[in-house]
């Protein structure tokens, strides 16, 4: 997802550059008493989801990974769980539960961006993969939003975002699915093409506005949060109802003043300190948010590592932002 994510961004700012303006583990977590004790503070798990970090890693594998290295949640495959017999997702439920490990989000791959036939194709395949998600009691889903056009301007852009996320969210909200819309804040990005989109959670509060259906909320990711320049006030005026999911990661130094934060680059939580993960998981938990906190810190560094090496480095960069609030 973090893959093709990456390719489709650095592809449409490529080719819009031509055209653009000049400013163009164990299963637990270590002590089970100091666990439940942090547990009964946050809300929010700590999630795997392996293609934001490279890993390749079919669901069953994903499923074992995360027990091994102590995540609570996993992402979930509705073209994997399309495919299951009612015995054997009834079998696969059985061994998550042993596990204590749920799912999380619903990857599902929604093709609003895209040309109107294709878009409306991808649109006649979302009620099957929705009630694959809903069969295996997946509650989440979430997509971003391009912060950039070369063809439409803000209004006609925005116009067009409602009308489709519009579409999207009624078909999962048929299936009992929250759809969760990240905005994606580096400068890099919605300077890249002729008309600059949503970069700010201001005006993402606006489309899901516009959009109007009450399972649509925000995804928030601690990159985009800090490239535009937002406070921890900015969450803490949020509802646990708001917030749908949420992805954490730390900067990378050296690109002061923030505006000049990479697109494409970013480290493991609490790695640099230049993010304050702490603040902003203690507001997470100030305003009651109980989904799940997963990490995509697009770095190649990490793709490039087996499965099991990337799954225990963020690990370990997860439990290390967790501790900050597991007290």
């Amino acid at each position: 997802m973090s893959l093709s994510k990456r390719a489709f961004l650095k592809q449409s700012v490529l080719s819009s550059l031509a055209f653009a303006t000049p400013w163009g583990v164990e299963a637990s977590f270590g002590n089970k008493k100091s666990d439940n004790k942090a547990r009964k503070r946050r809300k929010f798990t700590m999630q795997l989801n392996g293609g934001l970090i490279g890993v390749k890693a079919d669901q069953v594998q994903l499923i074992d990974l995360a027990y091994k290295y102590g995540f609570e949640t996993v992402a979930a495959s509705p073209h994997y769980l399309a495919k299951l017999s009612d015995l054997e997702l009834a079998r696969l439920s059985e061994d998550m539960k042993r596990k204590k490990i749920s799912f999380g989000v619903g990857n599902i791959a929604f093709q609003f961006r895209e040309k109107e036939d294709v878009y409306r194709k991808s649109l006649t395949e979302l009620p099957a993969l929705a009630a694959a998600l809903q069969r295996a009691g997946v509650t989440r889903a979430m997509t971003w939003i391009r912060s950039f056009h070369n063809e439409l301007n803000y209004l006609q852009n925005f116009r067009q975002h409602a009308v489709r996320l519009r579409e999207t969210a009624i078909i999962l909200n048929d299936h009992g699915i929250r759809f969760g819309l990240e905005y994606l804040g580096p400068k890099a990005l919605w300077t890249s093409a002729k008309y600059p989109f949503i970069h700010t959670l201001a005006e993402l509060q606006e489309l899901i506005a516009a959009i109007g259906q009450p399972n649509v909320g925000i995804h928030l990711d601690t990159a985009h949060w800090f490239a535009a320049g937002e406070s921890l006030d900015t969450i803490r005026a949020l509802t646990s109802k708001q917030v749908v999911g949420c992805d954490i990661g730390d900067a990378l130094p050296g690109y002061e003043p923030i505006e000049n934060q990479p697109a494409f680059q970013r480290e493991l939580p609490a790695a640099t300190g230049i993010i304050d993960i702490k603040g902003f998981l203690e507001a997470l938990i100030e305003i009651g948010y109980d989904g799940f906190v997963q990490t995509e810190p697009f770095n190649e560094v990490l793709n490039q590592l087996d499965d099991e090496e990337a799954v225990s480095k963020t690990a370990a960069a997860m439990k290390k932002a967790f501790a900050f609030v597991d007290q």
